[in-house]
Order: structure tokens, then sequence, then C-alpha cells
């Protein structure tokens, strides 16, 4: 079967260290380690396939003991690995400091594997990306790659999504094909122009997340305005990682099932609430009925 969704970016090793007390600069801190399979592009896949929803995954890692725990473990909750390329590089990580409350004090991401993601081998996956519905892109891949993947996207006619991911990531980011949604926080789309810039220049939607403020989708009809549910619904917030992945993956799943772009949005809210209450990148009980189930 094809895959619906085509997402092209970056699969690594998450490291997840949080502290158990108010967080003491320039210091030990006792607290809690978790190490899983991450990145963007790759986390985005992993929750489109626990929705529900076909996907491939275009990534690099590396041919060592924590590439080969990435590729399992995305394989093993369904997504199609076979666009994943084993490359001399050590397979990347990202380390995340998490104070008490779960918020990211401070993350480090090595990504250099995701450099063999060149524009060449998104050209090479022409066809996968012809026959899927929507192309995911995520920011961490290089300027010209990313760049290419809109192109072939266009040349296709299948619909691009751009997660900008970071405000340096962002600033690189050139969007000089059309793009159906691009999916910033409020800094991002600051180095980005604005709402009217994206818009100009070829967006039809944006989507701008606010963390615990919930998000604004800004598209044809004006702008749609989403809170995330209550932490008595969904439980407090454990760990902030991968709730941005999760909310996009949902609004892809949700949009192919049929939703408005509107509907979407609340759908990827609650997935993203409920991804943040867990304390693992991707949640391992998400489904498409637990979500609809708070909405």
């Amino acid at each position: 079967m094809n895959a619906r969704v085509v997402v092209v970016g970056g699969a690594n090793l998450d490291v997840l260290a949080r502290t158990t007390d108010p967080l003491v600069a320039a210091t030990s801190n006792p607290g809690t380690t978790v190490l899983t399979a991450g990145g963007v592009g790759r986390n985005i896949a992993e929750n489109l396939a626990r929705l529900g929803t076909p996907v491939a995954l275009v990534a690099a890692v590396g041919t060592d003991v924590a590439g080969d725990q990435v590729v399992a473990a995305s394989a093993a909750t369904g997504v199609d690995v076979a666009g994943v390329r084993r490359v001399a590089a050590a397979t990347g990580t990202y380390t995340a400091v998490l104070d008490h409350t779960g918020d990211l004090v401070a993350g480090v991401a090595d990504m250099a594997a995701t450099r063999a993601v060149t524009p060449e081998v998104v050209t090479a996956e022409r066809d996968r990306l012809a026959a899927a519905e929507l192309v995911v892109l995520d920011g961490n891949l290089a300027p010209a790659t990313l760049a290419r993947g809109l192109e072939v996207a266009a040349a296709v006619g299948t619909r691009a999504v751009v997660d900008p991911v970071s405000v340096p990531k962002a600033r690189a980011l050139v969007l000089d094909h059309p793009v159906h949604l691009v999916t910033p926080n409020a800094d991002e789309l600051a180095v980005l122009g604005g709402l009217e810039a994206l818009h100009a220049g070829g967006a039809t939607w944006v989507w701008v997340r606010r963390g615990g403020a919930g998000s604004e989708l800004s598209g044809p009809g004006g702008t749609t305005r989403t809170t995330p549910p209550p932490p008595e619904v969904v439980g407090e917030v454990v760990d902030v990682t991968g709730g941005g992945d999760a909310m996009l993956a949902a609004w892809c799943h949700a949009v192919l099932a049929g939703a408005s772009e509107a509907e979407a949005a609340a759908y990827g809210q609650v997935a993203a609430a409920l991804t943040v209450a867990s304390p693992h990148s991707v949640r391992p009980d998400l489904t498409d009925e637990l979500v609809r189930s708070l909405l």
C-alpha cells in the first residue's frame, strides 16, 4: 500500500533529562533520564502510524547501534522505513534538559547524519512523493534539501507541509514554491516575516503554535483559534518534547480523514496535550479513538 504521507526529515536518538526539583544552574541536579527514538520527522511519522495513516519516512541514520534502535522502533509502529538510509556518520542525537515542571530549559541537537538527506536523495524519492497525498518537510533538513522537497512536491502535485523546527532553522528557510501548511511558533513566525508575508509567498495555511495558550490557524476565510483541553482531562504536563510533532501529525491525519483544516487543528491540539502529559516523545498509547474521545 502506498503511503498517504511521506515525511522527509530527521531521525535520531532522544536523550530526555528532567530534574526532580527546581533546576539550579551551573551544577549537578537530581533527576531522571529517558532514552527513546526521536527526531522531528521520525516523530511525526510515528504519530501518523499510531493514528492509523499509512506513512513512509525518508531519513538517514548511522550504521551504529543507535541507528539500529531508531529504525527498529520506527518500523515496529508501522512506519515504512524503506526510505531510511544507513550512512557512515553517527546517528544523530537530541539532548533535552527539562525542569521539574516539564518545560524545556535547553536542548542540543547533533543532526550530522541528517545532512546525508541531500537534494539528490529527495529527487530519487520522486515516485514515492508523487504517490502520496501530503509530504511533510522537517526544518532540520539542509536548506537546499528542503527547497528540493518543495520543488518536487510542486512538480508532482503533492501538497507540502513545512515545520520550521526552530528560530535558527526558520531564518534559513526559503519558501519559494506553494506550501499547503507552515507550522511556526511565535518566534519562528517573526523571523519568517509574519502571517502576511507567508501567505503572500504561497502558504495556504499558517498554523501558529503558542504552547499552553493554544494555537491560531490562519488561512482562507480568516483565523481559527484553538485551546488545549484542561489538565484534569488529559493530565498535567510531564514533558513538552514532541508536542508539536504530535500536533502536526494529527492535523495531517484528520485532514486526510475528511476533516476541515479548522477541525483538524482542534484534533491536533488534543493530540499535543495528550503527548506532553506523557514522558515519551511519542505517546505509546496514542490512537485516533483516544483523541476523538476528548474532542
